[in-house]
């Protein structure tokens, strides 16, 4: 549903808000292994998180990733895949039709609104907190 990148940053960023509960900074190869992502792709997926100011990155001995906990709990699932994908998964046609609206609906238009409706809810409603949270709390898991 979501293109690697979005999953890779969304798991990204929730390992990064657990290990912030812990207060403990993250560096690339510790999340890209964390999320069993590769450590390139890894490092250009948080340089965007961090210039989209969710994240946060010192360099040096005692540097690494944070995600400060206010930012945690008003960061929503959806505000990272809106900056990775975009936000067509919300908005555009299940079949990639330029044109489809309910005045002119391609042939799974009524029964792709609905999800659409659903998954724009679902990921405004958690923040990396909750997510964190259940992670931490050994109710979820990133691999």
């Amino acid at each position: 549903m979501f293109s690697k990148a979005c999953e890779y940053a969304i798991k990204a960023t929730i390992y990064i808000a657990q290990k912030s509960l812990q207060d403990h900074r993250v560096n690339v190869k510790e999340v890209a292994g964390a999320v069993d992502a590769p450590e390139a792709f890894t490092a250009k997926i948080l340089q965007q998180l961090c210039r989209a100011n969710i994240l946060a990155s010192n360099r040096g001995k005692q540097g690494g990733f944070t995600f400060e906990v206010a930012k945690q709990k008003e960061t929503k699932i959806y505000d990272v895949v809106r900056l990775i994908d975009g936000d067509g998964i919300f908005t555009k046609c299940a079949l990639g039709l330029h044109q489809c609206s309910s005045l002119n609906p391609c042939p799974v238009h009524n029964d792709f609104k609905p999800v659409r409706e659903n998954l724009t809810a679902m990921t405004q409603n958690y923040s990396f907190y909750d997510l964190a949270l259940r992670t931490e709390n050994g109710l979820a898991w990133l691999k």
